[in-house]
């Protein structure tokens, strides 16, 4: 707060002054007391803290306003702004006020009081600030105090004595020059603004802001800790020698200020740290934390901030044990700072990679996990730095400002340091700003490490959820699937949801969803196990309910903890009819393209998969081409607090609505069910439209053991072919049909074979014995007469392959359709 003194045209002289400062809450009650307030007014902290204020502030009144007064020298002289303080206490006034009273006390002498009243608008229980100085103190200082004499850093101490409303005073320039050292954030703009309106207001200037706080330099206090030690130990030794303790001299009263100085710097450093350790580390996220712990420091602690990490940190990598040397390649990540937009973008652009040399404090405080403090960045040093930069001149931007580099390390392993630096025209970095700034990296490294490990392991476990979760084709004979997964919740993004289709015997495909209970990478790798354990018994044609119940005793045989839900179906597209058997899961929800009416199928529950000694069984249900099957997980359907029939009859809802294609139909379901919020779980949904196939492309025969009948099959499958207008299949087609009739004939025991061509999307040829042995691929050599015929059908097909039935087994290939 900054005035004048002395009748015009006297120049004002600033100064230093005890101020009182009182808070009263909206109760009228005194919320604070500070230490001028009790020398000013007598009662100690404890005894006015709770009580009415005014019976703390025995006022009498503004004095008169003399007309046309502009400064004072005398009562007469002296203007009083707006009503009495008694006014704005019991809260009459809503605006600011200021003025002279007198204050009357028992046994004191009477004191002309010089007060200033602010109501408080905010969510606190503060409603009013006052600020009183000893009117008397004042005009007698006036001629004594010099700019000189104001500590740096005590804003509620910087005042004038006097008043004046004159703006062209000498000190203008110099006390707008001074307000940014007191706050660091005020422009050099700012604070011209608010010395301009003091002086043309004649009363204090009070601001308030949610982000900038008034700094208490330690400097000014922290020095007088040697007098203070001497003077007890001058004391301890006269007490021990029974002499008098020596006389304090008459201004020792200002160890108070002293104490009370150190006490609310050690507090306010206290606090920074506080506050920016609720600042940083709200997010697990290694880039929101690194802007986090940049924007913490700027611009209460420092003016400039920039980040460096390594660049394997970045990566997500590992890293060489022991400290990094001169070929460290360190990652600039973030830089704040206060000066105008863009000054640094150009020349220390973030984003940019590169290595320190070992003269440099960069490389000693990366090297030694410690602090490095430069008071004052010499022009030598400047010059150092800048040679790092090639063509680029930072010395503009670093030359004579304080420096601190702090390492950020975790583990006792260096992750990165930040580079601070203050303007020229604030106090340098000291040594309580050293310890401060290692506090502040040490616990931003830990944070930031916290970040790292965080995603990394996401990347491992997202990594083996992706490569776990199959790539579903989209198109299977007579059917076509769309499918969607959806992690859960950043503390639970991977899971053991899983779906799959596999192409079974016959056209037909199976189609799975499974649910592991539980979250994280164990979740995830039992849903692996299982996956695979599904593929590998589907790919035998068991039955959907035997299928089950293997893998239920696979489950128990792993161990006690694998306890998951599963639906497996068999869809026949020749047949149209799903086959199905659940393990504990929700039901899936059909959709009827008759009619677009949508139902969940009511199927036997059965256990969980792992539960163990529970059957299972299997329903069929006839299909009609183009109903859909909808199968999904519980996370889908499930909110905490919400019966999951609710989610159940939104997917039977929204599984009915028309939509142009399978994955817009998925998106509405997700649309659907995900805006209820409260979804932890990852969600695995799959879709399938059941075409079917239709008589006109399937071709059967069935073909009696002989050899006589191999080329009599040639010549039916070269004839349907024809007639499918498939001619140039019908060379490799006839070729492969006859290796796979021969060997039947030859090889199995069977007393009959059906032979079966499909077209869909793919031309299929089956060839089905009642022999369960399954032939196998031979290395034939050149001299030997049999072991070609499956050779010749690998190197011709686009798939091919061989399972068990029921009955006995299936041989069977593919060859790709011409396109049109």
């Amino acid at each position: 707060m900054h005035s004048g003194t002395g009748t015009a045209p006297q120049s004002p002289v600033p100064g230093r002054v005890p101020l009182a400062v009182v808070v009263v809450d909206e109760s009228g009650l005194v919320s604070h007391w500070s230490t001028g307030a009790r020398r000013l007014f007598g009662p100690a902290r404890e005894d006015a803290v709770g009580h009415p204020a005014t019976d703390l502030l025995p006022v009498s009144g503004a004095l008169p306003e003399a007309p046309n007064a502009r400064s004072y020298g005398d009562e007469s002289a002296y203007h009083g702004l707006g009503p009495d303080l008694e006014s704005s206490l019991d809260g009459r006034a809503s605006y600011p006020a200021a003025g002279r009273a007198r204050l009357e006390a028992p046994r004191r002498q009477r004191i002309d009081v010089l007060w200033w009243a602010y109501p408080l608008v905010g969510p606190g229980p503060e409603k009013l600030l006052v600020l009183a100085a000893d009117a008397g103190r004042l005009h007698a200082d006036a001629g004594r105090l010099h700019a000189d004499d104001v500590p740096d850093g005590h804003p509620l101490e910087r005042i004038a004595p006097g008043f004046a409303l004159h703006t062209d005073f000498p000190g203008a320039d110099e006390l707008a020059r001074g307000l940014p050292a007191i706050l660091p954030s005020m422009s050099v703009g700012e604070s011209a603004r608010i010395v301009s309106q003091v002086l043309e207001l004649g009363y204090p200037v009070l601001e308030f802001s949610l982000h900038d706080r008034v700094p208490v330099t330690a400097d000014w206090g922290v020095p007088r800790r040697a007098e203070r030690k001497a003077r007890r130990e001058e004391a301890a030794r006269a007490a021990a020698a029974g002499l008098p303790a020596p006389r304090r001299a008459p201004d020792d009263g200002a160890s108070d200020d002293a104490d009370d100085l150190e006490y609310a710097a050690v507090r306010e450093h206290l606090e920074f740290l506080n506050e920016v350790s609720g600042r940083i580390g709200s997010s697990l996220d290694l880039s929101r934390t690194i802007v986090e712990v940049s924007r913490a420091v700027v611009p209460r602690f420092t003016d400039v901030a920039g980040t460096y990490l390594r660049e394997q940190v970045v990566a997500g990598e590992g890293f060489p044990e022991g400290p990094p040397d001169a070929t460290t390649l360190w990652h600039r990540v973030a830089l704040e700072h206060t000066d105008e937009p863009g000054r640094w973008d150009d020349v220390v652009p973030v984003g940019e990679s590169m290595p320190f040399p070992a003269h440099t404090p960069f490389f000693q405080c990366m090297t030694s996990g410690q602090p490095v403090l430069v008071p004052r960045i010499t022009e030598e040093m400047g010059n150092a730095i800048a040679s790092q930069f090639e063509k680029r001149d930072i010395r503009p931007l670093i030359t004579d400002r304080s420096m601190l580099v702090v390492p950020l390390k975790a583990r006792n392993v260096v992750l990165g340091f930040m580079i601070l630096l203050r303007h020229r025209e604030r106090p340098v970095f000291n040594d309580m700003d050293r310890v401060t700034g290692a506090e502040l990296a040490a616990r931003a490294g830990l944070v930031l490490d916290n970040a790292r490990m965080y995603t990394y392991q996401e990347s491992v476990a997202e990594t083996l959820q992706d490569s776990m979760l199959p790539h579903i084709e989209p198109h299977m004979p007579g059917c076509d699937i769309a499918t969607r997964y959806l992690p859960g919740t950043l503390l639970g993004r991977v899971g053991g949801d899983w779906f799959d289709s596999i192409k079974l015997p016959g056209s037909r495909t199976a189609l799975v969803v499974g649910d592991v209970m539980g979250h994280g990478l164990n979740s995830a790798a039992m849903m692996g196990q299982l996956r695979t354990a599904v593929q590998t018994m589907a790919a035998l044609d068991l039955p959907p309910a035997q299928l089950l119940r293997n893998l239920d005793d696979l489950a128990q045989r792993l161990g006690e903890h694998y306890l998951a839900t599963c639906l497996y179906a068999v869809y026949d597209p020749i047949a149209n009819e799903l086959e199905l058997a659940n393990a504990g899961h929700i039901p899936p929800v059909l959709v009827r393209a008759a009619d677009g009416r949508s139902e969940l199928l009511e199927l036997p529950t059965g256990a969980p998969i792992g539960v163990g000694g529970v059957p299972f069984e299997s329903v069929r249900v006839p299909m009609a081409p183009g109903d859909r099957l909808v199968m999904c997980t519980d996370g889908l359907v499930e909110v905490r607090g919400e019966d999951i029939g609710v989610g159940l009859a939104t997917l039977c809802e929204s599984a009915a609505h028309p939509a142009a294609s399978m994955d817009a139909a998925c998106d509405t379901i997700i649309r659907s069910l995900n805006t209820r919020g409260g979804r932890k779980d990852d969600v695995a949904l799959l879709m399938a439209r059941l075409n079917g196939i239709a008589p006109e492309d399937v071709a059967h025969w069935s073909v009696t053991p002989e050899p006589a009948e191999v080329s009599r099959t040639r010549a039916l499958v070269r004839d349907r072919l024809t007639a499918w207008g498939l001619g140039a299949l019908t060379a490799p087609a006839e070729l492969m049909v006859g290796e796979l009739v021969t060997n039947t004939v030859r090889h199995a025991r069977t007393r009959s074979v059906e032979v079966r061509l499909v077209r869909s999307g793919t031309l299929v040829c089956e060839v089905e014995d009642d022999d369960q042995r399954l032939p196998t691929l031979l290395n034939a050599g050149p001299g030997d007469e049999f072991g070609r015929g499956l050779r010749v059908v690998s190197a011709l097909a686009r798939e091919w392959g061989t399972s068990r039935t029921g009955s006995g087994k299936t041989v069977w290939f593919e060859l790709a359709l011409p396109r049109a």
